[in-house]
């Protein structure tokens, strides 16, 4: 089984998005056993604070299933947990690489890097457009489901 951790700032807006996204992509090619997914956040500030209203909107939007949750921080733990730990934009991944000791097994990857593409998934925390973030979701996991 791959386990897959999603990392954004807060766990509010885009990982927990990109975790019920990547679990209804699954579920609709038959390969959920296949794989457990999360989400979290690199901060302290979102902890306990369930999805963003927008962030549910766009999903209900898209009939992509969701469920209520409690954004939570990155562990220790989490290295040691899952496969795959992938960031939001460049200052998760720095957050990350560093709270995770400069990523010995090389676990930590940026969402849009398996489209190819060397930027950030848009956050709508500054910019109200959850378009753009759906959009920029919904082509990294689709690339990063071609590779796994």
């Amino acid at each position: 089984m791959k386990k897959i951790l999603f990392v954004c700032h807060g766990n509010i807006c885009r990982s927990p998005m990109a975790e019920f996204i990547m679990k209804k992509m699954i579920s609709d090619m038959g390969r959920s056993q296949e794989f457990y997914i999360e989400s979290a956040a690199v901060s302290r500030e979102e902890i306990g604070n369930d999805m963003h209203y927008g962030a549910k909107e766009k999903l209900q939007q898209k009939g992509i299933p969701f469920e209520r949750r409690a954004a939570r921080q990155i562990t220790k733990e989490d290295y040691k947990n899952f496969d795959l730990l992938i960031g939001m934009d460049i200052n998760n991944m720095y957050r990350m690489e560093k709270f995770w000791d400069n990523d010995p097994d090389s676990k930590v990857k940026l969402l849009l890097t398996y489209a190819g593409k060397d930027r950030d998934i848009a956050d709508p925390w500054y910019t109200g457009n959850f378009d753009d973030t759906w959009r920029d979701l919904n082509e990294g996991i689709r690339a990063l489901l071609e590779k796994i």
